[in-house]
């Protein structure tokens, strides 16, 4: 259904709205603008964010029943806070209004062409609105690759192509993907965007190879990615062992670079660490600028979790973000998973949102009891088939010392504990604590067995006090 079509039943169902709900009300209803209706969804943004959770709350049902009414189909709806999009379509909105108004029948038609353009490629893009720049709260884990995603965004194959960004999986590699395409597709006139994941690229090039007929849906398939002035492939690890697969890919690869189009890729490590990745491909990766996100310090998770609670005015204590920063602190994608379950509940019982509130809801999802460097120190001691002593003592073997340093690490990450606090634990100087850190942080970062193992260490941590 086209723009215009779109407006035009919504505007029917406010008015009918107008009648029947508060005045109060219906300033929370007016706030929203139509952006799709398709498969039984009807879409739309506003850039009040506490209008979401009103009319969820109070007059989702009557919303949905005169809609009903109006059209005589059943209809989802679907409420989205997106402050930009929604003042960019009020905008144009207010401009093909008053062009109208002036000038005739064929420069109005000219209009909705042009809006109906806009439409087509934010659909055609695949992009979810959230994913922007203003929407992504930047740390020292992530200020490297911000910076250069908005060169990037602004300035296209101009600089960094491709732009390959790694890290562990909910850090917000896609975020800051989807907020270059956004970004092109609001302020570079008429620029083709086009996101897609490594397993859906992959299933669409297996399902046009079964096709009937190959040759022309193969034909489109390469045109669909060639076509485009950015293109954005997320979690490109997947393409390994798919021989045909990489192969297309080097092809759609070599086209875009030739045409000075720009690539941005994702991963959870790095091109070499990716297992049967042809040199031609694994080279052209990393040609541009790879850089990395890493998990977010503890610092970070609170700021992000403030930037949540502030965009739903929501007027939360500082312990609450504490709490929930301290015991989620493996990636955003978590974090936000325990950030929405205390949101939901709270608005479903009506609750104030407090540290035993928050407590009581997530208890299932803490620990039962509070990591301490005597939990990290046994656990690792284990994975060594070492004993604690083995780690405090003098002894400076390999074993020893390795495990000694994941301890040290741990400890940092894991616990609120100063260099100064592990040193006395592992009686050891200070100095050594913050090198051992330090060493770790980099080995991680480039050898992905490290990281595993880091990530193997800390669930059993976790097992090992609940």
């Amino acid at each position: 259904m086209d723009v215009l079509e779109t407006e035009k039943i919504w505007e029917g169902v406010k008015a009918e709205l107008l009648k029947e709900v508060p005045e109060s009300s219906y300033a929370w209803i007016n706030s929203l603008e139509p952006t799709g209706y398709s498969g039984g969804v009807f879409t739309v943004v506003t850039a009040l964010s506490m209008a979401v959770s009103v009319l969820r709350k109070s007059h989702l049902q009557q919303i949905k029943d005169i809609f009903k009414k109006q059209t005589g189909n059943s209809v989802d709806f679907e409420i989205v806070f997106d402050k930009e999009t929604a003042n960019s379509i009020k905008k144009e909105k207010m401009k093909r209004n008053i062009k109208i108004s002036v000038r005739n029948v064929t420069e109005a038609e000219s209009q909705k062409k042009s809006m109906e353009h806009l439409a087509q490629m934010h659909s055609g893009a695949n992009l979810n609105l959230k994913y922007k720049f203003e929407n992504f709260v930047v740390g020292e884990n992530s200020k490297t690759a911000y910076a250069i995603a908005q060169i990037v965004a602004k300035n296209p194959a101009q600089k960094y192509n491709p732009l390959f960004i790694y890290g562990g999986s909910g850090l917000g590699k896609t975020h800051l993907m989807q907020a270059i395409g956004h970004y092109a597709l609001f302020h570079l006139s008429r620029t083709k965007v086009k996101y897609i994941k490594t397993q859906d690229f992959v299933n669409q090039y297996i399902n046009n190879l079964r096709g009937k007929d190959k040759t022309d849906l193969m034909m489109k398939f390469r045109q669909k990615f060639r076509n485009v002035d950015i293109l954005l492939i997320d979690d490109i690890q997947f393409i390994e062992s798919k021989t045909k697969c990489m192969e297309e890919l080097f092809y759609i690869f070599d086209t875009l670079q030739q045409l000075n189009k720009q690539i941005v890729l994702t991963s959870d490590r790095l091109p070499k660490d990716i297992p049967t990745l042809p040199d031609r491909l694994r080279t052209r990766f990393e040609m541009g600028i790879v850089v990395d996100i890493k998990p977010p310090s503890f610092e970070t998770r609170v700021a992000i979790l403030q930037k949540w609670a502030a965009d739903l005015r929501l007027n939360i204590k500082q312990d609450v973000f504490d709490f929930i920063a301290q015991n989620f602190n493996n990636n955003v994608r978590e974090l936000e998973g325990a950030f929405n379950k205390v949101t939901a509940i709270a608005d479903i019982e009506g609750a104030n949102i407090t540290l035993d509130f928050v407590q009581n809801v997530l208890k299932s999802e803490t620990q039962s009891k509070k990591i301490t460097i005597q939990n990290i120190a046994q656990t690792v001691a284990e994975y060594y088939g070492l004993t604690v002593d083995n780690l405090k003592s003098p002894a400076r073997s390999q074993n020893i010392s390795e495990a000694r340093r994941y301890t040290i690490y741990l400890a940092r990450e894991m616990t609120k504990m100063s260099y100064e606090d592990i040193a006395k634990f592992l009686n050891k100087k200070h100095p050594t604590m913050l090198y051992s850190y330090e060493k770790m942080v980099e080995a991680a970062d480039r050898n992905i067995e490290v990281k595993e193992t880091i990530r193997e260490l800390k669930q059993a941590v976790k097992c090992n006090v609940v």
